[in-house]
Formats: C-alpha cells, sequence, structure tokens
C-alpha cells in the first residue's frame, strides 16, 4: 500500500486530503499518470512529488509503505 497525500488546490480538485493505493511499487512518473487519469485537470506536469518527506524525480521507485506527497506549484507575491 502507498499512501497518498494531497495539498492545496489538489486536495479541492480530488474532494480528499490523502487516499491509498493498493500497488506494491511504482514510479513517480507512473505516480502521475495515476493521478492524471483518475483526476482529470490534475496537473501532474506541473506538480513535484515528495516520498517520505523528501522530494522525488520521477524515474524514482516508490515502495509499498511509502508516503507520497503532491506539491502543486505556488505562486506569490
Amino acid at each position: 500500500m502507498i499512501k497518498v497525500n494531497y495539498f492545496a488546490r489538489l486536495r479541492e480538485l480530488t474532494g480528499k486530503g490523502e487516499e491509498t493505493l493498493d500497488r506494491d511499487s511504482m514510479t513517480v512518473a507512473e505516480l502521475l499518470n495515476w493521478a492524471e487519469k483518475s483526476y482529470p485537470g490534475f496537473g501532474a506536469d506541473n506538480v513535484q512529488v515528495a516520498v517520505n518527506e523528501e522530494y522525488a524525480l520521477k524515474e524514482d521507485v516508490i515502495q509499498s509503505g511509502d508516503v507520497c506527497a503532491f506539491i502543486p506549484p505556488v505562486s506569490g507575491g
């Protein structure tokens, strides 16, 4: 199981703060593709992913028991 957390606009888009995926492993790219298919308009190309509180690359592998967070772009002014 892989736990996924959503923040900011992604929490609003998905309608939830977190969910659990029944997967043993997947790459960050696969996770982003899953999110885009599951939640149209997710904006996977602009979202950062943290795995166990560290920013991850698209080729990094996520294992069962890991906690992922989708971090949308932040703008300020």
